[in-house]
């Protein structure tokens, strides 16, 4: 397992290798996160344990231009304050650690990291793997209803709530695409077989509703017509 370790403090970074030596094998460091920066564009990382106070670049920025390269990377925070926790799991960090940072905190940061690696590796072309906050969710694709872009990530809705991926837009449409779904906007990718009812609105758009839920999605005009050939298609 390859660890990058980034703090601008030079006694937490002390700290933190050390700790880690005892459960890692390779371990970069940097007190710089610009520098971290181009180093992460060179090669592959596991995890990368990230202060969120830093000057040039802080915590937060850094994890999502580390995520916009390789959104598979496993993030961990570090912060003296605990009012950052919700900005750290909303910037794709799978976990936070207060300083000083104790060494089984750490043990169960890692623990989390390799549960979800796991997670993956079961992960199958019927399930869709996400979290929300630091819960992970392996779900099925029939239970989908839609997807939603939502900057970095994607929200992805099902009948008992929502759950986060760090996935593009793009990338789900091709792996869904023969699974019935179908992109009617930019922003929104939709179960066709959990579709209740549609209605035209202006502009020619499309107003959809699904069975079972309340939401209510509006395509796009230029989705509303590549809809309608679709399902023109499907129909023959």
């Amino acid at each position: 397992m390859r660890v990058m370790i980034v703090d601008d403090e030079i006694l937490a970074l002390d700290r933190l290798q050390r700790l880690l030596s005892v459960h890692v094998q390779e371990i970069v460091r940097f007190d710089s996160s610009i520098n971290a920066l181009l180093e992460f564009k060179k090669g592959a990382f596991d995890i990368v344990f990230l202060d969120i106070s830093m000057p040039q670049i802080n915590g937060l920025d850094l994890a999502k231009k580390l995520i916009e390269i390789d959104e598979n990377i496993f993030i961990i925070f570090q912060t003296a304050y605990e009012e950052h926790a919700l900005e750290a799991f909303k910037s794709g960090g799978v976990d936070y650690l207060l300083k000083p940072i104790e060494d089984k905190e750490l043990q169960k940061s890692l623990k989390k990291v390799e549960k979800f690696r796991s997670l993956a590796k079961t992960q199958d072309e019927k399930k869709l793997l996400g979290k929300n906050g630091d819960t992970y969710y392996l779900v099925d694709i029939e239970d989908v209803y839609y997807i939603k872009a939502d900057l970095d990530e994607v929200i992805v809705r099902t009948k008992n709530g929502e759950f986060y991926m760090r996935k593009k837009m793009g990338e789900l449409q091709e792996f869904l695409q023969s699974r019935d779904f179908f992109r009617i906007h930019r922003s929104y990718l939709i179960n066709t077989s959990k579709i209740k009812s549609m209605k035209s609105i202006e502009q020619s758009k499309l107003q959809i509703s699904f069975i079972g839920i309340e939401d209510k999605l509006t395509s796009s005009k230029e989705g509303a017509k590549d809809f309608r050939e679709y399902l023109e298609s499907k129909s023959i």
